[in-house]
């Protein structure tokens, strides 16, 4: 039975040929409405998921990397020692030469000059002149003996270790925290147990901090602000126990090096008193319970030494208490704080990188002198330069590898404005380190920002295999079907045209 035979019958069916959605141009009018559709819509989904990404100023990044921060230094030898020895400079200078030509990675950045008066082109200068005894002075001079001022290769260590102090006693010491612009300075009485007969109820921190820590706070302002706070706690439980060890008819409990490493108990120690993003610097003065006391700092031999306290690097400094007053007594007086706070004082001190006095020298009064502050200025300013620097390639060195990683306006605005600071650092180098502190702090910091902005790290760890993962099963499902009525209409339209032309 034909078509038509079907048609004809009671059966109520329809001839195929004669509805109305299988005619061609009704067909081909649906194909072509989800096509165009498709082709609408595509500046769309580009436009939505395309990825901002602006260019980098690669070029002056570069050239950046390139250059360094030189800061001109100035020695100029009084008319006296000059007299006393005539040839001192000359000599001084060739050890000098020689000392920066053997150590460079120790005198980057320093251009050293010798002379016998003043030059106002230098950003610091120091004078060398007789004194009664070698020691140096808060208005950058360095007064040498008769005997020293005889001997150059004695005075041109002495300089090398003021401009330069070595690398093992200054920041580059695993000690010494990293630098910020802020820092917080937590003072906490730890008392292991509160009872009655081992027990600290209160302390004169304030004097203690007046006399002590404030002064050096006030010299350091020029690098760093200081925000001080102080607690008293009455239960700080160890997290161990200290080996119990007899010496003649006393008793005492002894940390070895293993337990300094583990004193602090962070689960049950509560030492951070305030919220902020700042870096804390902790001071601890633990009084060891009644069980525990005295407590002393054993060697690697099993030996009780003289040590008191001890330093965590980057963390804080640690005393402990145990005959430094009356056991019934609950208060700790200025005079029982002062041994102490000038231990915290000078633990602070090495936390921050301030280069210590050469051996053999003497202060003259005061916590840190010019000389101090200006190699700690020069050191804090180039190590802010070299990480502005490190992380400015680190970026552009992230952008050029990862094709699909996002560089918004705000990144390239972070970019410019490190680069614009390093060149004021650079600049500003000449006539102040203040200044070229200042300057490459802010470098530091907007290369930073730059690093982490949430845009560019969120592509770090989606490779391009992610974005076709999500992609194929989403328009494969639509983009078969399509095609494949595409090409059949397309075929059956040119098999009709086919055979018209043969009619």
């Amino acid at each position: 039975m034909n078509s038509a035979a079907f048609a004809s019958t009671d059966s109520g069916f329809k001839d195929p040929q004669n509805l109305s959605f299988e005619r061609d141009w009704i067909r081909r009018a649906v194909l072509a409405s989800y096509w165009i559709v498709i082709i609408l819509a595509l500046p769309f989904w580009w436009h939505l998921t395309s990825i901002e990404r602006l260019a980098l100023p690669t070029s002056q990044v570069r050239s950046q990397v390139q250059s360094n921060i030189v800061f001109p230094i100035a020695v100029q030898f009084d008319a006296s020692i000059s007299q006393h020895t005539p040839s001192l400079n000359s000599q001084v200078q060739t050890l000098l030469r020689d000392s920066v030509i053997n150590e460079p990675g120790r005198w980057r950045g320093i251009d050293l000059c010798l002379q016998d008066r003043n030059d106002e082109v230098a950003s610091s200068l120091y004078t060398v002149a007789l004194g009664e005894q070698t020691s140096i002075a808060h208005s950058r001079h360095l007064w040498v003996s008769k005997t020293d001022a005889q001997s150059a290769t004695r005075l041109s260590s002495i300089l090398s270790d003021l401009i330069t102090p070595p690398e093992s006693s200054t920041s580059h010491s695993q000690r010494v925290v990293q630098y910020s612009d802020h820092y917080r300075l937590a003072f906490t009485l730890l008392n292991e147990n509160a009872t009655p007969n081992r027990f600290v109820e209160t302390w004169d921190v304030q004097a203690a901090l007046a006399e002590f820590i404030f002064p050096l706070m006030s010299r350091l302002s020029i690098l760093h602000n200081f925000t001080v706070e102080s607690q008293v706690q009455y239960h700080a439980p160890l997290a161990f126990e200290p080996k119990r060890l007899t010496l003649g008819d006393t008793e005492v409990s002894g940390l070895t090096q293993e337990d300094l490493t583990v004193f602090i108990n962070s689960a049950e120690w509560t030492l951070a008193s305030g919220v902020s993003n700042d870096p804390v610097l902790h001071f601890v003065l633990f009084a060891p319970s009644e069980t525990h006391s005295p407590m002393n700092i054993i060697d690697s031999e099993g030996r009780p030494t003289n040590q008191n306290s001890f330093l965590l690097p980057q963390w804080g400094s640690i005393f402990i208490l145990n005959n430094e007053f009356n056991s019934s007594s609950l208060h700790l007086s200025y005079n029982d704080l002062k041994p102490v706070f000038r231990n915290f004082a000078t633990q602070l001190a090495a936390l921050l990188g301030v280069p210590p006095v050469p051996l053999g020298l003497s202060m003259e009064g005061g916590f840190l002198s010019d000389w101090q502050l200006d190699a700690l200025l020069r050191l804090r300013a180039l190590q802010n330069v070299q990480g502005s620097q490190d992380t400015l390639h680190s970026i552009v060195k992230l952008v050029d590898q990862i094709n699909n990683m996002p560089v918004g306006q705000v990144v390239r605005d972070d970019v410019l404005d490190a680069l614009a600071s390093l060149h004021e650092a650079y600049r500003t180098a000449v006539a102040s380190p203040a200044l070229a502190l200042r300057w490459s702090s802010k470098a530091l910091s907007m290369a930073s920002r730059a690093f982490f902005n949430p845009g560019m790290l969120a592509l770090l760890y989606f490779p391009a295999e992610h974005k076709y993962a999500v992609y194929t099963p989403l328009f494969a499902s639509i983009s078969v079907p399509l095609v494949v009525a595409l090409i059949r209409d397309f075929m059956a339209w040119r098999r009709g045209s086919q055979d018209g032309g043969r009619q």
